[in-house]
């Protein structure tokens, strides 16, 4: 899928993606949030729209043509790996930043059903052992009811919170010329995201290629953390900047385009066939799991109907299953 660099180039290009990848973060953050602002719209739902969608690009990019080249283990592979980094990796890293304010919508609807939809992707593949193309027109089905449907009831949340108190923020009108710069950044931003993380992958893709490991395993590490770089950038950014939603959007939106979206979109382009029996037995699992820790890292105990803490200590959690998860593909991959 990608051609061959020389070393030097494949380590270039590693070196200037990730450059590229921080700076275009702190631009397409800034955009998303002053659009957010000024149209009243809820900051999770731009998260999960607008930064979870478009930072999902390169996910979408890699799994079509890998489904279109052959390489359904590595499509596949890229999809659910990228959702369980960002959960494990990029949700986990952005707690020990600093702690995550969880609503009770993402706690009750959200990550159930981001578990439900990963329970549903596996079904489809243990039923036949692959994944057909009426599949995947199943799950594009799915993804374009479910994203209306929450983003309606996010906006409806929003509505009741904001009726019970006065003090809630409100929409900020601004200038047509604030607005318009806000959307070049925002594009801009993205397209640079996008890019920077195309150029990152192809080097580590290279650079892995040398070491001979399977197309699951690369597809699941280097090709998952490469492309869900751009979600790393900005959870970040997010994160120092308190802004919990941008964060908790990001990476909801980004799952939810991965798991039905991406799979959906590549499995309809060229149905998966023969595909690796880990993912069925060892990455949906993860990821159903992971999903459901969601809800119960960030439940409030004291108070259900109230907005939960996910701590520093349940990051590092999550960062350590991740490396446990990592280490177990390893050595599954020597043995």
């Amino acid at each position: 899928m990608y051609p061959e660099l020389p070393l030097w180039l494949s380590i270039l290009f590693v070196l200037g993606g990730l450059a590229v990848l921080a700076w275009s973060a702190n631009v397409f953050i800034d955009a998303a949030d002053t659009i957010a602002r000024a149209l009243g719209v809820s900051p999770f739902i731009i998260g999960m729209v607008v930064i979870g969608f478009g930072t999902s690009a390169p996910e979408l990019c890699v799994s079509a043509l890998s489904g279109m080249t052959g390489h359904s283990n590595l499509s596949l592979g890229n999809a659910y790996g990228s959702a369980i980094v960002n959960i494990a990796c990029i949700l986990g890293i952005s707690a020990l930043i600093r702690p995550l304010t969880v609503k009770p919508a993402i706690i009750f609807v959200a990550a159930p059903a981001l578990a439900l939809i990963s329970a549903f992707s596996c079904l489809l593949v243990g039923a036949g052992g692959g994944f057909s193309r009426s599949d995947g027109l199943l799950e594009l089905a799915v993804f374009l009811v479910l994203l209306p449907l929450y983003c309606w009831f996010d906006q409806k949340s929003k509505g009741e919170e904001a009726s019970g108190d006065k003090s809630a923020a409100s929409a900020r009108p601004a200038g047509k010329g604030a607005m318009l710069r806000a959307w070049v950044k925002l594009l801009v931003g993205l397209a640079l995201l996008v890019g920077s993380s195309h150029v990152l992958v192809w080097g580590s893709v290279d650079i892995a290629r040398a070491l001979g490991v399977s197309e699951l395993l690369i597809g699941l590490t280097i090709v998952a953390i490469g492309t869900s770089l751009p979600e790393l950038a900005s959870a970040v950014v997010s994160a120092r900047r308190g802004e919990h939603e941008f964060v908790l959007g990001n990476i909801v939106g980004s799952n939810l385009f991965n798991t039905l979206a991406v799979v959906g979109l590549a499995g309809t382009i060229s149905p998966f066939k023969n595909t690796s029996p880990y993912i069925l037995w060892r990455d949906l699992p993860v990821l159903i799991a992971l999903s459901l820790s969601i809800a119960l890292f960030g439940f409030n105990w004291r108070n259900w109907r109230a907005a939960g803490t996910v701590s520093r200590v349940k990051g590092f959690i999550w960062v350590l299953v991740f490396l446990a998860y990592t280490g177990v593909m390893i050595a599954q991959e020597l043995n």
